[in-house]
């Protein structure tokens, strides 16, 4: 149950990110994005010492992370 609702999460966090930053990526893209956006948003928030605790936190670190994903795709392709 932990696989499909970690799926969901990042399916939300990636059609979000791509809602504020602009693009359409497709579902699988956007569980991809959302997913990554995830272990990349918690490291940044462990390493910065931000603590958000439960789903809503979860959430909040992953639209961190797949925007910044985003952010830093656009960059190298400039």
């Amino acid at each position: 149950m932990g696989i499909i609702i970690a799926l969901l999460i990042g399916l939300l966090v990636g059609v979000l990110a791509q809602f504020l930053m602009g693009g359409g990526l497709g579902w699988i893209l956007s569980i991809i994005l959302g997913l990554i956006g995830g272990l990349v948003g918690g490291f940044l928030f462990h390493v910065l010492g931000i603590n958000i605790g439960g789903l809503f936190g979860q959430v909040i670190a992953g639209l961190v992370g797949a925007c910044l994903i985003i952010f830093v795709v656009r960059l190298i392709k400039r």
